[in-house]
């Protein structure tokens, strides 16, 4: 017994070094982010790198701030996601419960055809998009940002079918019987119940739109229309990079996913797992 123990401890402790070296492995870029951040320009590029600089230069970050209108930016971005977000999530969980609760003839054939969507190139459509939104005047808006997500994306309505397949039939029957139409099984049953898959969805879908770079570069020319990962784009240029404000304002811009993300990480984890109600 005590062999079995001890062998047990030292599984443990073996699991837990390896956990550690996995997490310090993905912390690192993130440390040397933050230390590029606090550097003076003279010491980012030396002979011997140091993880911690020397002199610690907070106005990195003002300067960064202030090199471009990222306020402006920062608006742009926090319109797209907050607009987007919402009609994202109300979305994929109709179309999700329409799939897994309500019967009509091809629910299987057009469930696959949407799943099927997903293996699509956005390379593809991106030339018809622009065709579209060009004729409907959308160009130089933020418009494109937020419409494709506010529609539904297959994979955040896979993830709710999934999830609401789980929910006991038992209720909807419940709520008819109470007089319930199915809107109203929807929006006062199936949805309160799907609380953690629709948190998941918010945060990917703020994720993602808070990190498109490509979208916006195709049809936003305006730079009072930039969004943050265009105007973090400006710092570069043909002849010079100032690496330490390019840092500065990437350490700033992580700082509203990282927030959402720490306080809704407990949602987070418990929708990806799709454990609903069982049945």
């Amino acid at each position: 017994m005590h062999i079995l123990t001890r062998k047990k401890r030292i599984q443990t402790l073996l699991f837990q070094i390896l956990i550690l070296l996995l997490a310090a492995a993905f912390l690192f870029p993130i440390a040397w982010m933050l230390s590029t951040a606090l550097k003076a320009p003279e010491d980012i590029f030396t002979p011997k790198p140091e993880l911690i600089p020397d002199t610690w230069q907070f106005r990195n970050f003002a300067d960064a701030w202030n090199a471009q209108p990222f306020g402006r930016f920062l608006l742009n971005t926090l319109i797209v996601v907050g607009v987007s977000t919402p009609f994202a999530m109300l979305s994929a969980t109709m179309v999700a419960f329409g799939f897994a609760r309500i019967n009509f003839w091809g629910r299987n054939a057009l469930f696959l055809l949407v799943i099927g969507t997903m293996v699509i190139p956005w390379d593809v459509t991106a030339i018809p998009l622009y065709i579209e939104y060009n004729k409907l005047g959308m160009i130089n808006t933020l418009w494109p940002m937020i419409l494709p997500g506010a529609f539904g994306s297959a994979f955040f309505i896979f993830l709710a079918r999934q999830f609401i397949m789980g929910v006991p039939r038992d209720l909807d029957e419940a709520a008819e019987i109470d007089g319930c139409n199915r809107w109203q099984i929807y929006w006062k049953i199936i949805l309160p119940l799907c609380r953690p898959i629709v948190v998941v969805i918010g945060v990917f879908h703020f994720v993602w739109c808070w990190n498109e770079f490509l979208t916006p570069l195709i049809f936003i020319n305006d730079q009072s229309m930039y969004t943050l990962p265009l105007g973090i784009n400006l710092f570069k240029n043909a002849f010079n990079i100032e690496y330490e404000k390019l840092m500065a304002i990437s350490c700033l811009s992580v700082l509203f996913p990282a927030t959402l993300f720490y306080f809704t990480q407990n949602l987070i984890l418990g929708g990806i797992s799709l454990s609903g109600v069982k049945k």
